[in-house]
Order: C-alpha cells, then sequence, then structure tokens
C-alpha cells in the first residue's frame, strides 16, 4: 500500500532530471518535433517561440534565490513581458481565420512513443524527488481541515489550495498513509488526466488524434511542466478545465467540472461569467445548478467535519487567503514581480481586469468553441499580471488551454449542444481548414506570418 513511500519502485541507474539538462533537450526535442522548417514565418513557429521564451526566466526563477540585487525582479518582468505576448496572441486568435493543418515532424508511432516515454521519466522524478515544501504543506494542512484539526490558515508566500483538495485527497492519504506519498501520487494522476484530456479534445473536436498526441507530448516537454511536476493544486484545476472542454457541450458535466476546479484555487472563479455567457439562457441554467450542486456539497461536507461557524468560514475562504490576494501594503521586497514599492500600481491592474472580464462576458453575443477556448486561456493568464507573489510563473496553470489553442485548426462546426441539434442536418463532424478553405478577407489572414 505505501508503493511510492518504500521505495519499491527502483530509479533508473545513473538518471537524474536536471533542470538546467531537461531545458536544453526538451527546447531541442520541442524544435525538431514541431518546428515549421518549410515554412519558418508561420503562426506554429512563432507560438513555440512564445511558448519557449518563458523557459529560461523560469529556470532561473528555479535556482536564483532573491538576495535584493534585482535580478530575480528582472527575470520577473521578463516573465510578465512574454506572458503580455501570450494574452496579445489568445485575443487575436479569433481573427486569425486561416489555420492549416499543420502536424509534427514525427508520425502517429513515433509520437506515440515520445509521449509515453515522457510521461514515464516525469513520473521517474516525481516519485524520486521530494515535493516542493508548499505542495505537502497545503495537502497536510487541508487533510487536516477535513479530519477536524485545526491548522490556522498562513501565508506560504504560494497560491494556496482551496476545500476541495482535501477532499481529493484524502482517499491517497489514507492508502500511503504518507502525506508526501499521497501528494506524489495525485501529482501523477493529475498529469495523465491532463494528457488523457488532451488527447479526447484532438481525437473528438479536432477530428485528429495526431493533433492530440502533439500537444499532449508538447506538454510533457516543456520545461514549466518538468520544474512543477508535483505542484499538486497547480496541476488539478487545469486538468479539470480541460475535461470541461471536451465536454463543452453539456453544460451540466462542464459545471460540475469548472465548480470543482473553483473549489481548488480561485482563478477558476474568473472563469464561471465567461462559460455562462457561451451558454446562455437555457444551458446557462443548467451550468449555474451544477455550480450551485457541487458548491452546496462541499460546503456541507466542510460544515459537518468543522467545529464551529468560524472554522467553516476560515476552512472555505481563508485557505485560498483572500486577503493575500486583495492585499496593497505588503511590507517589503516580495518573491515575485510586485514589490513592496510597486504593490499600489497592481490596483489600476485589477480595475483593468474587472472590465476585461465583464467585457468578455457580454461581448461577443454569440460566442463560439474558438473565442471560449481562446477567452478562457486569456482569462487565466490576465490573473498573472495583478496576482501579488510569483506572478507569470505559474504557467502550469493555463498551458493545456493554450496548446488547445496553438494547435486548433480551424473548426466550423464546434457549437454548444443546442446550435448543434439545429445544424445537425448540415454536419456531424469538425470542419478543419486546409488547401480548399476559403481564403480570408481580413489584413490579417492574408498576412504570411498567419498562415
Amino acid at each position: 500500500m505505501q508503493i511510492l513511500a518504500t521505495g519499491i519502485i527502483p530509479q533508473l541507474p545513473g538518471y537524474e532530471l536536471n533542470p538546467a539538462t531537461w531545458l536544453y533537450l526538451s527546447i531541442v526535442l520541442i524544435v525538431a518535433v514541431f518546428f515549421r522548417f518549410n515554412r519558418v514565418w508561420s503562426l506554429r513557429n512563432f507560438d513555440l517561440l512564445l511558448l519557449l521564451s518563458a523557459s529560461p526566466a523560469l529556470y532561473a526563477l528555479k535556482n536564483v534565490a532573491s538576495d535584493g540585487d534585482g535580478s530575480t525582479h528582472a527575470h520577473y518582468a521578463f516573465l510578465f513581458t512574454i506572458t503580455g505576448l501570450i494574452f496579445i496572441r489568445l485575443m487575436l486568435d479569433p481573427v486569425l481565420r486561416r489555420r492549416p493543418h499543420f502536424g509534427q515532424n514525427l508520425n502517429a508511432q513515433g509520437s506515440a512513443f515520445l509521449c509515453i516515454a515522457a510521461f514515464m521519466l516525469l513520473t521517474m522524478e516525481a516519485i524520486h524527488t521530494d515535493p516542493p515544501p508548499v505542495t505537502a504543506e497545503s495537502v497536510e494542512r487541508a487533510t487536516d481541515m477535513i479530519l477536524g484539526t485545526e491548522h490556522p490558515a498562513e501565508t506560504s508566500g504560494d497560491a494556496a489550495a482551496g476545500p476541495v483538495v482535501p477532499i481529493l485527497c484524502l482517499p491517497f492519504n489514507t492508502v500511503f498513509q504518507v502525506d508526501a506519498s499521497a501528494a506524489k501520487a495525485v501529482a501523477i494522476l493529475a498529469h495523465l488526466v491532463v494528457i488523457c484530456g488532451l488527447l479526447l479534445v484532438g481525437r473528438n473536436l479536432f477530428g485528429d488524434l495526431q493533433l492530440g498526441l502533439g500537444m499532449a507530448t508538447m506538454y510533457l516537454l516543456l520545461p514549466c511542466t518538468a520544474y512543477d511536476v508535483g505542484e499538486v493544486h497547480h496541476v488539478l484545476p487545469a486538468a479539470l478545465i480541460v475535461w470541461a472542454i471536451v465536454f463543452y457541450r453539456q453544460p451540466l458535466v462542464s459545471g460540475v467540472l469548472l465548480a470543482l476546479a473553483c473549489g481548488m484555487m480561485f482563478f477558476p472563479v474568473f472563469l464561471v461569467p465567461l462559460w455562462a455567457a457561451y451558454y446562455g439562457r437555457r444551458g446557462g441554467l443548467r451550468f449555474a445548478a451544477a455550480l450551485l450542486l457541487v458548491g452546496a456539497v462541499v460546503f456541507t461536507i466542510v460544515a459537518m467535519t468543522s467545529p464551529g461557524p468560524e472554522s467553516v468560514f476560515r476552512r472555505t475562504f481563508g485557505a485560498i487567503q483572500i486577503g493575500e490576494l486583495l492585499s496593497f501594503n505588503i511590507p517589503g521586497p516580495t518573491a515575485g514581480f510586485w514589490t513592496g514599492d510597486m504593490n499600489w500600481y497592481r490596483f489600476p491592474v485589477i480595475v483593468s481586469f474587472a472590465i476585461f472580464l465583464a467585457a468578455l462576458t457580454f461581448w461577443p453575443r454569440r460566442m463560439q468553441f474558438e473565442q471560449l477556448s481562446a477567452y478562457s486561456a486569456a482569462v487565466i493568464v490576465a490573473t498573472q499580471f495583478w496576482y501579488p507573489v510569483h506572478g507569470g510563473a505559474y504557467m502550469l496553470w493555463y498551458l493545456p488551454l493554450l496548446l488547445i489553442v496553438v494547435f486548433r485548426p480551424r473548426l466550423v462546426y464546434a457549437q454548444t449542444q443546442e446550435a448543434a441539434s439545429q445544424q445537425s442536418a448540415k454536419a456531424t463532424s469538425p470542419g478543419l481548414s486546409g488547401p480548399h478553405a476559403p481564403r480570408a478577407k481580413t489584413p490579417a489572414g492574408r498576412f504570411h506570418l498567419f498562415r
């Protein structure tokens, strides 16, 4: 029962996932498999450049301690720049109508082998490496909350887990009887859930399983996945959001998945208005009913295991650290872009984020799947700009959604269940762009970079 804890699984002789080595090898593999050498000035290559540009800064942040000389702040400033470019790319995605069906520079069998090999290597690293202190502390504190042991919510300098995490982690803690081993098992399972979701998105929504293999392989090869392979409460919300994309035609299922994600971290909450607007009046009611049902179940579990009303409030909202999110007087330097002197400048950023979220909720009036996926990723990316601690470094929050946007071909018939039922006589499969697709009518579509 304690396989991960007792070390029964052997480690490969001489194998060690050095961050610098993984950075160099992953960049080489990603360029070799996904770079379009026959069309250098293409959207695919531009997306690869954006994804790989953040990796050196993430590596530096993992190895350079903050000593007040401004070096760490420079890395966060660079990450902010890359994050801003990713945000612009996501907002412009619905305008880029010409999307040729580009595959990988590797056949399906080779892509599957590379995907499985990368997953096994990351699994070996997660098993034989101690989880980050924040993850172990979050799982232990969350488990004690469910069991009834009081632990005051402390600021850990990282994004804290919500009340749903202990409910999902408690069976693993019971089986492995060691918090660190349970955290490893949940992290490995969460990455596997993300991979399966990306595969289904490629097969069912994009009409090509090889696109799903490409998304899953790039997700495993990117250095940000390896650096945070044990971050349980960062991967689980992203996994649930991916599966909400898989079931986007069913408001009840997607509502349940998004509600669970909202109970783990704070950022999925901002997706609720966007998805409710996408489903419209009838689908929005079912979506809201699913949210309320899951929220009531989680609140009931927390209330039944809490000694008093104050404990219920603390366990429900205190673990998410709402006070830290809205605090503007953090003394001294912080681990992130927003230092103590600059912290007050977050106020106009938060106001701009609220206006941006309201605008996406009411416009466009008829939202398609392309806009839903791109804008959902853009909303999560936008939270990085005002998050006070380690803002810009949480790529796992939006990486699966970003890969869905990057690999997405042109989808003609990806609609909600109500719209699909009205046009079921016209088509039953996704329409992919290709050589016979209509020519673009916008300047951005005619520009060679976006072909």
